[in-house]
């Protein structure tokens, strides 16, 4: 389960484009205007060292009192620290305006992309002026829409809806609910047709659960996350089980499929074939090699293995007899193979998707009879079709350079559905038919943006070791190239996640303002393949930061923006990301918005789901490995002399991935090293690692951080277009 990709990242809009020369070099710009003189109340933090000393080196940790959030002191500590930040931030200036931009911008709508089941549309919209998406059934191309799951009403808005997955003959749906839009979750299932919930069939424990329908719709797969008294919460994943529920009856009489592993670092999820024939195990460690087996039901006793201990990733399909393998083994770029399910060994793969060497293969569906390929080339997409043996056919064209989504559909049948968005584009589902490729816009919202004001350059700029790593940077069209622009600096660098063209609404005022985006695409993501994660992973993790330092420096030499006003800003994993580059570079930076961050590595596997991203980071229980984790550690690098820019850290009161024990300490350490600057803790009630799921709280937050922006970095803000 991969840290959150953070939304208030302002990533912003507007039109790709070449990427032209540098104009000449511009007069000296203006200085930043001054931040407001009154700074938030201080909130005394009363330090209490405790030193450990690991491979025999002393760690001394100021606030790990910090770390316990059930004491009332820690509560209390937690309440003074929010009313303060918000005292702060409500008294910045242009929030009227920003509340009026951001509201038109959330409250237009959603939509989102259909799943077709027993010749049923199943989807999610929300309208304008909703808080949360609803789910719609359609009982036919030409019928109208069913509310079918609301959450809007869900104990005032406090439940959030998480997976759905219709039976195949889509007359039920099971579903996960979360309350505060945390991780942990229960199922329930609901009778498509009548809207009825069945009282006998809530699964509890489905913080990480996946289901898979059997062919009939009597029962499905699950995955399973006990919760045993006085279990640690960091040894919780490994206790994941595989188990099978029939309809109609209570949990307690599931069926244990594949018991757990009982080690923390890894991942155990399941797949059953539409067919109902073969179903397959994933035994993940990281998120760079995993195992995979498979059982023909009915005629397998056990689970036989498929590819087991390799350094690779793989991701199987089943489709009338055949296994379509999708793997990084021998091609860091990916490629497919196609083996029978009844002769499943090595020797009898057959490779029928090549490793293209200028595009990495991110997904692989059958789609009508054909396979529909999704490729990243230099961080956009492209989709092509070929047959079932990997004979090209075509490339399904795509509006313009951007990020689509695979098709969704039915194997056996030719119409397909697939989501699109750009840097100038609120999210579109486009309708196709694989035979033709004839396509059609099945469903837009009308956002209040004019696309045609702004413009995107990618761009590529040498990291400190040499490498070249490229960059969007999005302004409006009018916004000359002289150096004088204030600039948005956010990236992830981790997990294999990709960085892509994407429509965010909140990033507009920033760039009504005459502000730039900028969005790197980092090592450690999986734009450029395996080897690019790798080369930002575990001991290779300092490479991500010095990708973005160097991205802050291209900006200000390339007379992108002006170098003495650059916000940073990340959450989650991008969270670790401005944390350590705050630490390691205060100096260049004017402001730093660092959300549900991980931030104490050397004590990060103890809390929330850390030991599962130990194959990620490293291990600080291994010497090796708790060095490099020590040396760029951002809360053990917090120094007193160093002189921090403002900082505004965003935590969320339900987060059970990243524990907000990071946000907590590393603002009593930030503050306690800067007496001059703003450093805030922001804390969001109800919500959890991905904020909360209601507008009206997401606007809320949008408003802080942009106001928060614009005044330390002397920006005014616009009159909206």
């Amino acid at each position: 389960m991969r840290p959150l990709l953070l939304a208030l990242t302002l990533a912003a809009c507007s039109t790709p484009g070449p990427v032209s020369p540098p104009p000449p070099a511009a007069a000296a710009a203006p200085a930043p205007a001054p931040a407001p003189d009154a700074g938030p109340a201080r909130v005394v933090t009363r330090g209490e060292p405790v030193t450990d000393t690991l491979f025999g080196q002393a760690v001394t940790d100021s606030y790990r009192w910090l770390e316990n959030e059930k004491s009332a002191e820690v509560q209390a500590w937690m309440a003074a620290q929010d009313s303060a930040a918000r005292a702060f931030l409500d008294g910045l200036p242009g929030r009227a305006a920003l509340t009026t931009q951001l509201e038109a911008l959330a409250y237009a709508g959603a939509i989102g992309r259909p799943e077709t089941r027993g010749g049923r549309l199943f989807f999610t919209k929300r309208a304008a002026r909703q808080e949360k998406g609803i789910l719609y059934v359609r009982d036919s191309a030409a019928g109208e829409d069913k509310v079918l799951l609301d959450p809007n009403g869900w104990d005032g808005g406090k439940t959030s809806l998480g997976r759905w997955v219709p039976s195949w003959d889509g007359k039920r749906m099971v579903f996960s609910q979360h309350p505060n839009n945390a991780d942990e979750a229960v199922l329930h299932v609901v009778d498509v047709a009548s809207g009825t919930w069945s009282s006998v069939d809530v699964l509890e424990g489905a913080k990480y659960a996946g289901p898979s329908w059997t062919r009939d719709g009597r029962g499905f797969y699950y995955e399973y996350l006990p919760n045993p008294p006085g279990t640690p919460v960091a040894d919780r994943p490994g206790l994941t089980e595989i188990r099978f529920h029939t309809l109609g009856q209570p949990q307690a009489r599931d069926t244990l499929v594949r018991g757990a592993t009982h080690d923390a670092t890894t991942f155990l999820s399941q797949d059953l074939s539409r067919d109902g024939k073969v179903l397959l195990l994933y035994v993940r460690h990281g998120w760079t090699r995993n195992d995979v087996y498979l059982k023909r039901l009915g005629q397998d006793r056990d689970f036989r293995p498929l590819v087991v201990g390799q350094q690779a990733h793989y991701d199987v399909s089943v489709w009338k007899g055949f296994l379509y393998v999708l793997t990084d083994e021998g091609a860091p770029r990916k490629r497919l193979f196609r083996v029978a399910v009844s002769r499943p060994q090595r020797a009898s793969w057959t490779e029928i998707v090549r490793e293209d060497a200028a595009a990495t293969l991110v997904s692989a569906n059958v789609i009508g009879g054909l396979l529909s390929l999704e490729y990243l080339r230099a961080a956009t997409s492209e989709l092509r079709l070929v047959t079932l043996q990997g004979k090209p056919l075509r490339p399904l064209g795509l509006p313009e350079l951007g990020t689509a989504s695979n098709l969704s559909g039915l194997e056996d049948e030719p119409v397909a559905y697939y989501a699109f968005t750009s840097f100038t584009r609120a999210s579109e589902v486009y309708r196709t038919d694989v035979r033709t490729s004839a396509t059609t816009l099945w469903a837009r919202v009308d956002v209040p943006v004019d696309a045609s004001r702004y413009v995107t350059d990618q761009v590529r700029y040498p990291s400190k070791d040499g490498t070249e790593v490229s960059m969007f940077i999005v302004r409006r069209k009018d916004v000359p190239r002289d150096g004088t622009a204030p600039a948005l600096l956010t990236g992830y660098g981790g997990f294999d996640v990709s960085m892509t063209p994407s429509f965010l609404r909140n990033s507009i005022p920033w760039l009504e303002a005459g502000g730039v985006y900028a969005l790197p695409n980092l090592r450690g993501g999986g734009e450029y393949g395996r080897a690019w994660h790798e080369a930002g992973m575990r001991a290779n993790k300092q490479n991500v930061f010095d990708d973005f330092i160097a991205a802050a420096e291209a900006l200000g030499r390339g007379n992108w923006a002006d170098p003495r006003r650059i916000a940073i800003a990340g959450g989650s994993n991008g969270g670790l990301l401005v944390g350590a580059a705050l630490v390691q570079r205060p100096e260049l930076f004017r402001a730093v918005v660092c959300a549900v961050p991980l931030l104490d590595m050397v004590r990060y596997t103890q809390f929330g789901s850390g030991r599962t991203w130990a194959e990620e980071y490293g291990d600080p229980a291994v010497e090796a490995e708790f060095r490099w984790l020590l040396a760029y550690s951002p809360y053990q690098h917090v120094a007193a002399s160093a002189h921090y820019p403002p900082l505004l850290l965003l935590s969320a009161d339900h987060d059970d991935r990243v524990d907000p024990m990071h946000a907590r300490k590393f603002a009593a350490a930030v503050a306690a090293a800067t007496a001059t600057q703003p450093v805030l803790l922001r804390i969001e009630r109800n919500a959890g690692h991905g904020g909360a799921d209601m507008v009206k709280q997401a606007v809320a937050q949008s408003v802080d951080t942009l106001a928060f922006l614009f005044a330390e970095l002397g920006v005014p803000s616009a009159t909206p277009h």
